[in-house]
């Protein structure tokens, strides 16, 4: 097979990333419903949050198989597969009538995200030269990475002028440009096999990711109620160790462990677990900031982040194309050097950032995402054979819908902790706790930089 880039390869990717693309920007949208969703079905914020976390359970637990289903089905045939799922799931979340219909609707989007996730950059790992890896995976980067900024904008306008229905309707158009793109574009690259599916390793896998995200989501009850959060915590842990024992004894895993002897591809995972906990942490902390502080509406929240969202995505495939002329160490560690700058200057002005400033840092900082978030993952999946970048590819997918689950609930927990301490005004002690979690992320892109300069000494070229 001779690998190109052409124009099919280029549609192909547009097809999948527009699905990713609408997996990203109802999970970001629907954050600016949750007061409206909350008084319209007379509900807690602890039942509305559901929403999404029901939704991240999903797609965690389908993105681990994602190299199974590359080698058992044609890939034509699980894009259109996911299409379907999640065009189903807007279907119902539009026509809902109750919370728990609505939550249905969730579940189904997140069973066609799951598939559709890792299915945009196994195209790209299977189709492009090598020395234009980064620019593709760059491109695919751009239309996932300017989502989350767009989602509170996107919600916002339609909630305010449609009603919530609407942020399931206006995306149907997305999806079937996607459809009709993908059934045109999308290639075979190698023949399918009848694989074996390890069930017990899955079935790890679910128990790991319930533990985990149950444990995360209620972490500010660890101060009321710790053997919840200690028993779920545990419970992911005996989910690990079960998989683990399991995968080892499998005569077809679903990962192959042997991912993580490559001392470099787990540097950069944990670099880019790291980066993607303060990407999710930052997207709930200004919103919130923004709105509770310095008492604009959700709107403008979600205006003032969107010239650095957009920036950031501009600099996705620049970063790649930097990566494919100049190697990874360049706009890795640059990129990572932004980020940290960008991070502490948040927290050293933590009590007093307007929305001015917060529109400035938050340029600073995509710049430094763009330049960081799909070269770690170009260049991790770079230090495995071509037999292993399935595997690696379902890893980073995975850990990345875990790190949004995790960095949430990390600064949610931290500022809840802050305010229910601190004394003064509901905008003082929301100021105070978000400077809190700020620092909290700041300590973990210091970690990250390390990761990353650590990925960079143990690369092989």
């Amino acid at each position: 097979m001779t690998k190109k880039v052409d124009l099919k390869l280029i549609l192909a990717v547009v097809a999948t990333g527009l699905l990713s693309f609408c997996g990203v920007i109802v999970e970001t949208a629907m954050n600016i419903t949750f007061p409206v969703l909350m008084r319209q079905f007379n509900i807690n914020t602890a039942t509305v949050q559901w929403l999404t976390t029901a939704y991240l359970l999903v797609v965690s637990m389908i993105v681990p198989i994602s190299s199974f289903l590359k080698r058992r089905f044609r890939t034509r045939s699980l894009f259109v597969t996911a299409n379907l799922l999640f065009m189903a799931g807007l279907v119902i979340d539009a026509s809902a009538a109750s919370f728990p219909m609505l939550v249905v609707g969730r579940l189904v989007q997140g069973l066609g995200t799951g598939i559709a996730l890792p299915l945009m950059f196994n195209i790209i790992l299977d189709w492009t030269p090598d020395q234009q890896r980064g620019t593709l995976m760059g491109i695919g980067t751009l239309i996932t990475a300017i989502a989350p900024a767009l989602g509170p904008t996107f919600g916002g306008l339609i909630v305010s002028n449609l009603g919530w229905h609407w942020i399931f309707i206006l995306l149907v158009p997305l999806l079937i440009v996607s459809l009709v793109l993908g059934l045109f574009a999308i290639r075979q690259a190698s023949p399918t096999t009848k694989a074996g599916f390890d069930v017990a390793g899955w079935l790890a896998i679910v128990v790991v990711f319930v533990g985990f995200t149950m444990a995360f989501s209620n972490l500010q009850r660890l101060g009321t109620q710790p053997w919840l959060v200690l028993g779920w915590l545990g419970l992911g842990l005996v989910g690990l160790a079960a998989f683990i024992g399991l995968t080892r004894r499998a005569k077809q895993p679903l990962i192959n462990l042997s991912i993580f002897k490559t001392a470099s591809f787990d540097w950069h995972l944990l670099g880019f677990f790291l980066v993607q906990i303060n990407a999710l942490g930052l997207a709930f902390i200004l919103p919130n900031y923004i709105q509770l502080v310095n008492g604009k509406s959700a709107l403008l929240a979600g205006l003032f982040v969107l010239p650095g969202a957009a920036i950031g995505a501009i600099f996705a495939p620049l970063g790649g194309r930097i990566l494919d002329r100049f190697g990874a160490a360049k706009p890795i560690l640059t990129g990572s050097m932004i980020l940290a700058i960008a991070v502490a200057l948040f927290t050293v002005l933590g009590r007093h950032l307007t929305g001015e400033l917060i529109l400035s840092l938050y340029i600073l900082l995509m710049i430094g995402m763009g330049l960081t978030m799909g070269n770690t993952m170009t260049s991790g999946l770079g230090q495995l054979s071509v037999a292993q970048q399935a595997d690696g590819n379902a890893v980073f997918n995975t850990l990345q819908q875990f790190a949004g689950a995790t960095g949430t609930s990390i600064v949610s927990a931290v500022i809840t902790a802050v305010q229910t301490q601190a004394s003064g005004t509901n905008a003082e002690r929301t100021a105070w706790g978000s400077t809190v979690a700020l620092g909290v992320l700041l300590v973990l892109i210091v970690l990250n930089l390390v990761a990353l300069i650590n990925a960079m000494r143990t690369r092989k070229a």
